[in-house]
């Protein structure tokens, strides 16, 4: 019997844990793998401002990101990203640093502890677990996408590989490649982890994933093997080729909130499994990081007043901080899904001059008003009217009011 058990050993349910512990009530996070922060989806880019605020003072800094490129067809921009404190981090480490402060705290851990289901009955959350049953006063459900619900709308597969001795990543520049083809309404990425290392990913609705990503890496390998880059022949004995170390396939959620966050009075959701990953990049570790921090704070605050009917408090929390901006952000998904990739690089050449106050205007956490920025030019509201028709007027004034 807990006060509270934490179903997920993710970034979000960690910092609930460590903040219902801090309290001084008890917590349980049960994590069905065998070690916390595996197995890995994130790409662990992340502001350096995001970790202060949720907390988190210790982190394995793997890249500072000082420009990032985005390519569709003939056209690569490049954006300066260094003011805006970016950088990549080893997402296994972090999740470990987090479980030590929730840890510290008084929380405990139960590894390859898998929820099989959980229902409130009797005033209680009853857990079925594969070592017996638990209770608890109030779950926390952080079990981010399941294979069996990431199959059906809102989710977009996805895959991942950590690689090495690739030349072809820049160890300060994260890499986005739209191709509306290859990866509909979505994109390819590189995100650098050091001198020739970092994650590569893809993502696109109704896409075979792993065909997608041997595919990008195929390309980018044979670009830099013909010609375009002297240096990577023979890196390392492997004639230039990258050397993956890890594989990655999941879906990944990109369509805002799934509300409520409180079910049936005792369940909090939180993380992915709350819909709290952005709809435009389908990051989360500081969106979701804060919906557990919030979650956690406010399950301490209804349990030392002996009364649940705080925990609605929680999303309206997390909506205060997050809830216009992924208004804006879900305003532009649904535009960009309907852009075609000569009409994306129209836009793209049509901000190329303004690059500079671009990119002055951005902030990596709250990025959709830079989107939005880039929209707004000349050429780029012509092709947006032609897209759109008559929903234009809608999209603008919508826009504004958020």
């Amino acid at each position: 019997m807990y006060d509270v058990i934490v179903v997920g050993g993710s970034i979000s349910g960690l910092l609930a844990a460590r903040e219902i512990a801090r309290r001084g009530f008890s917590v349980l996070v049960l994590e069905e793998d065998a070690e916390i922060g595996t197995p890995e989806h994130c790409g662990g880019l992340v502001s350096i401002d995001a970790l202060n605020s949720l907390g988190i003072e210790e982190y394995r800094l793997l890249s500072r990101i000082r420009y990032a490129t985005i390519s569709v067809l003939d056209t690569t921009i490049s954006i300066d990203a260094e003011s805006k404190n970016v950088i990549t981090i080893d997402r296994r480490a972090l999740d470990k640093h987090v479980a030590k402060q929730a840890r510290r705290n008084g929380a405990d851990m139960m590894l390859m502890c898998r929820a099989r289901s959980f229902a409130v009955r009797d005033g209680y959350v009853k857990v079925d677990t594969n070592r017996g049953m638990m209770e608890c006063k109030v779950l926390v459900d952080a079990r981010g996408c399941s294979i069996p619900a990431g199959t059906g709308k809102g989710f977009l597969p996805s895959a991942q590989y950590e690689v090495d001795s690739a030349c072809w990543i820049d160890a300060d520049r994260v890499e986005v490649y739209i191709d509306q083809d290859k990866y509909p309404g979505f994109f390819a990425w590189i995100i650098p982890g050091g001198k020739e290392r970092g994650r590569v990913g893809v993502s696109g609705k109704g896409i075979n994933a792993m065909d997608r990503i041997e595919q990008f890496i195929a390309m980018k390998e044979g670009k830099y093997m013909h010609g375009s880059n002297t240096n990577c022949n023979g890196v390392n004995g492997n004639n230039g080729r990258c050397v993956t170390l890890r594989k990655v396939f999941a879906p990944i959620w990109i369509d805002g909130p799934r509300r409520p966050f409180v079910k049936d009075g005792r369940v909090v959701v939180v993380g992915d499994a709350a819909g709290q990953a952005k709809p435009t990049t389908a990051g989360g570790i500081y969106t979701s990081g804060m919906g557990g921090l919030l979650a956690g704070t406010t399950i301490a605050d209804a349990l030392a007043n002996n009364n649940l009917a705080i925990l609605n408090r929680y999303e309206d929390a997390w909506l205060d901080i997050f809830g216009k901006e992924f208004e804006k952000m879900l305003m532009l998904r649904r535009l960009f899904e309907r852009l075609d990739n000569k009409a994306i690089e129209r836009i793209l050449n049509s901000v190329y001059p303004h690059i500079d106050e671009v990119s002055a205007s951005g902030d990596f956490d709250f990025h959709s008003s830079a989107l939005a920025r880039m929209i707004m030019s000349i050429d780029g509201l012509r092709v947006v009217k032609a897209v759109l028709g008559s929903e234009f007027r809608r999209f603008l004034a919508g826009i504004a009011k958020v």
